[in-house]
């Protein structure tokens, strides 16, 4: 579980930003927070703003810092730019280390993990973690040199092999390092971004062989389109044998990359023959209409024919379902988009619920949708804002629990009328 957040200096954010999942004592909603420890942690966080105010920037630095984290140790070849993009508007924030820290738990054991870098070098990286409820040192480093207090003589060997654009934790990973692995999992496993909807045929295939996952990606697409009464998943397989008689409509340098690959598995393969298997998977839905006769009668439409709405519901399915299945997190911007607002609450509601929700999984997304506002599913504490300061061009992160705002407040029609600022500065014309 994410238990905290933080970036510096990383596109229009040049301070510090934090995004904390900790829970403050409010008395709303205390049935859908997450107990860890002697803290509670929120299972949703809505980031709200203006357009062009950062709360994509948010997404976008807890994408980098994940991916990079994630493929450090095969990405960065000695001349690999690390891909960080500092603030831009003034003359010195671009030679500065752009910072991202993440505090989180898995099975448990709670870690602190941090790194900062330039685009030539990582300047700083840590890792702690506290197995046994004491904060205890995996690794520390200042530019090239490191410090251990345990497996001091393996971690030795490992920082030998850091060049200064690589990080110690990916590294270390592959060097089978016990917690750096354990750390590691969290990323490369409990955390999910969302994906757009031309990925549908991908990730039906993906999950072809799992009834249960297509089953839910069914009842996802149920719930965006009342029309529909059933979704048909057919996998279409096509074997490229031997002989190389590939189907039709395949391109050509696609017939040559495949006639490669066929020649190198003949060779490294003992099995007589070699087949290669191609799918295609359809997926079409049924919807209630009216014959001839006036009688009731159920009729195919393929995937393509659904709207924006019941593909971008279908497509964010296995995401959230593995999530809630897993106790992950799920990273969504613009979570609204080509969605009805009551589809948005029907996401949410299910990481609120402890009944949907029973392992603990958490959800952070951007939107403009502020019928949430109205504290009929989330509490206050779970609203931040992405805001913009015309002067210097920085943006700022912030919670609503930084204001004092009564329970009784109205936070939809504060926010409309600029109480929290996010919202764009613009006359809007009276109409006579």
């Amino acid at each position: 579980m994410l238990i905290e957040f933080r970036f510096k200096n990383y596109r229009s954010f040049r301070d510090d930003a934090t995004l904390s999942m900790e829970a403050t004592g409010l008395g709303t909603f205390k049935n859908c927070l997450i107990a860890y420890n002697s803290m509670n942690l929120l299972p949703s966080v809505a980031i709200y703003g203006k357009n062009g105010g950062g709360k994509s920037n948010v997404i976008r630095a807890f994408w980098l810092a994940v991916q990079f984290i994630k493929n450090a140790q095969r990405t960065q070849h000695e001349n690999a730019k690390i891909p960080v993009i500092p603030f831009a508007l003034n003359d010195y924030s671009k030679d500065k280390p752009t910072e991202f820290e993440f505090i989180f738990t898995r099975e448990g054991i709670k870690y602190w993990y941090f790194f900062s870098a330039t685009k030539e070098k990582v300047y700083k990286e840590y890792l702690y973690h506290a197995p046994k409820g004491q904060k205890a040192l995996v690794f520390n480093r200042e530019n090239q040199s490191f410090n251990f207090t345990e497996d001091k003589a393996k971690r030795k060997l490992i920082s030998e092999t850091v060049a200064q654009n690589q990080l110690f934790f990916s590294m270390a990973c592959t060097m089978n390092d016990a917690v750096c692995v354990n750390a590691m999992k969290w990323f490369r496993e409990l955390i999910y971004f969302s994906r757009d909807y031309s990925d549908i045929p991908k990730q039906l295939l993906d999950y072809c062989n799992d009834a249960n996952m297509l089953q839910a990606i069914s009842e996802y697409a149920k719930a965006a389109d009342f029309g529909i009464e059933s979704m048909k998943f057919e996998i279409d397989s096509k074997e490229i044998k031997d002989d190389l008689n590939f189907p039709e409509n395949i391109p050509e340098g696609v017939k040559v990359a495949l006639t490669q690959f066929m020649n190198i598995l003949s060779e490294t393969s003992n099995n007589s023959e070699t087949q290669l298997r191609m799918n295609e998977i359809k997926a079409s839905s049924k919807h209630q209409g009216i014959d001839s006769n006036g009688e009731t009668k159920l009729y195919n439409l393929e995937l393509a024919d659904e709207s924006d709405g019941t593909r971008k519901l279908m497509s964010l399915a296995p995401a959230i379902e593995s999530v809630l299945s897993k106790g992950g997190l799920l990273i969504v911007d613009e979570i609204e988009k080509e969605l009805h607002p009551m589809l948005v609450d029907f996401i949410v509601a299910k990481f609120q619920s402890k009944q949907t929700n029973p392992n603990g999984a958490q959800i952070i997304f951007t939107t403009h949708n502020t019928e949430l506002m109205n504290m009929e599913l989330l509490r206050k504490d779970q609203l931040y804002f992405a805001d913009k300061d015309n002067d210097d061009g920085t943006s700022e992160l912030y919670s609503i629990s930084e204001f004092g705002t009564r329970t009784t407040e109205n936070i939809r029609k504060g926010y409309l009328l600029g109480k929290y600022g996010a919202t764009p500065n613009i006359e809007i014309e009276e109409v006579e």
